[in-house]
């Protein structure tokens, strides 16, 4: 199977990336947190979840939060997206019977020292219509085609360093 490659050359500040839509399942929290090997009552027993808690239902956990922004700016990028880093501020809870929007715009292109293009990107979830997460990310694409910033090691890999 041949995936789509983003390189830099097709990507510029103001660009909006598409728009991913899922459906958060009882199972979608549970799995994420035993993947994630958070054990946490809330995020996998109602009862504990709604009485100690004082929430409606399960709630999606952190990391498993990340890997869905994560996959979300990955399918953008295509296979040669390498994320540098993640930032985001959760300001809500993902409960289960919602559906999750992700939404997000490129605010920057550069290439740095060692010829690696990066992209930051603002990114937004939304879920069960309110702005449950924000997110800044960073993330490493071709810079020409055949580039691949997975191949990237040591002074070539600056992933917190901007130009």
């Amino acid at each position: 199977m041949s995936y789509p490659t983003l390189t830099a050359d097709q990507v510029k500040p103001g660009d909006l990336l598409p728009e991913l839509s899922k459906d958060v399942s009882p199972v979608t929290v549970v799995l994420g947190a035993m993947a994630s090997r958070d054990w946490r009552p809330q995020h996998h027993d109602y009862k504990f979840a709604t009485e100690n808690n004082g929430v409606r239902d399960i709630f999606m956990n952190t990391p498993n939060l990340a890997a869905w922004f994560e996959r979300y700016v990955t399918d953008w990028t295509g296979p040669y997206g390498r994320m540098g880093w993640i930032r985001f501020r959760m300001k809500d809870s993902v409960f289960p019977g919602e559906t999750m929007v992700f939404n997000g715009t490129v605010t920057g292109v550069d290439t740095d020292d060692a010829g690696c293009t990066w992209a930051e990107v603002e990114l937004e979830l939304v879920s069960g219509g309110r702005t449950t997460t924000v997110c800044t990310a960073r993330v490493a694409i071709p810079t020409h085609e055949g580039d691949n910033p997975w191949r990237r090691r040591g002074e070539d890999w600056k992933p917190g360093v901007s130009s």
